[in-house]
């Protein structure tokens, strides 16, 4: 990086953190990361010239995730990364050169301060904002792993409760790709809640978890880390008493799942059939 770009980026981050990180013991077994958790933008960007109501809708960030995701760090005394800017400045659980890095239009909104961008400013954004979230949670899974401990990878999202005018009938989504170690067993025992019934519990809806570039892809099964992403459904936490429900019930049910060893040390997974 030549003395211009590091001065750049320098300015950038001292202006505005890319991530949120939340300390935790290097032996707890668990990393907790939130990839869509604010609707913030960095200076300079004015909400990509979208109107307040726009950035507090699904498009900008995951509605309750953060919230969630705090207290599940807490609840099972893990660290956590959550990122600190919009989804709309450059989608930090995409890969690099994902064609959907960055948005011009989303769920029917013309994002104006993307409609023209050009690769050197999502270069820019990638180099500042993307690259830094993505290098702060390899950082705490390499802090783990040289404690002794390999984490599990819990990544916590949320969706929304109608997409194109359909409605969804999931109340939670289990989001995976070739370990099934964690999100099997998950899944069953979400199943078994018995405020849930099987068919609000989604396997690999209402996304597929096999997403090449993700932060899981990259982060967790690059690594060969038990790993799971969690879909909730918004309007279920999209308050405090709801997020923190739900943090507790996940938490409750994790905490066995992630104890043995066995399940969250680095293996070598086929594909999926």
């Amino acid at each position: 990086m030549d003395a211009m770009l590091r001065d750049d980026a320098l300015e950038a981050r001292s202006a505005f953190a890319p991530f949120e990180r939340i300390e935790g013991p290097g032996a707890a077994g668990a990393l907790v990361i939130c990839d869509h958790a604010a609707n913030d933008f960095p200076p300079g960007y004015d909400g990509l010239g979208l109107p307040g109501e726009a950035l507090e809708r699904h498009i900008a960030y995951d509605i309750g995730a953060a919230r969630l995701a705090r207290r599940l760090a807490q609840q099972l005394s893990a660290p956590a990364v959550l990122s600190t800017f919009s989804r709309l400045l450059i989608d930090p659980n995409r890969g690099a050169d994902d064609p959907t890095l960055v948005m011009r239009i989303s769920d029917g909104a013309l994002i104006p301060g993307n409609a023209r961008i050009d690769h050197l400013e999502i270069e820019r954004r990638r180099r500042l904002y993307w690259a830094p979230y993505r290098a702060a949670i390899e950082a705490s899974v390499e802090a783990m792993l040289a404690a002794g401990e390999p984490p599990a990878i819990l990544s916590i999202h949320s969706f929304t409760p109608n997409w194109r005018g359909a409605p969804r009938p999931w109340k939670v989504g289990v989001l995976w790709d070739r370990d099934p170690r964690l999100p099997e067993p998950l899944i069953r025992a979400l199943a078994a809640e018995k405020d849930l019934a099987a068919a609000e519990v989604g396997d690999n809806e209402p996304y597929d978890g096999a997403l090449l570039g993700d932060t899981i892809h990259a982060v967790a099964t690059a690594r060969g880390l038990s790993n799971v992403l969690i879909e909730v459904r918004q309007d279920l936490i999209a308050d405090r008493r709801g997020a923190e429900a739900w943090a507790d019930r996940l938490a409750r049910i994790l905490a066995p799942l992630i104890a043995p060893r066995a399940a969250r040390a680095p293996v070598q997974w086929g594909s999926r059939a």
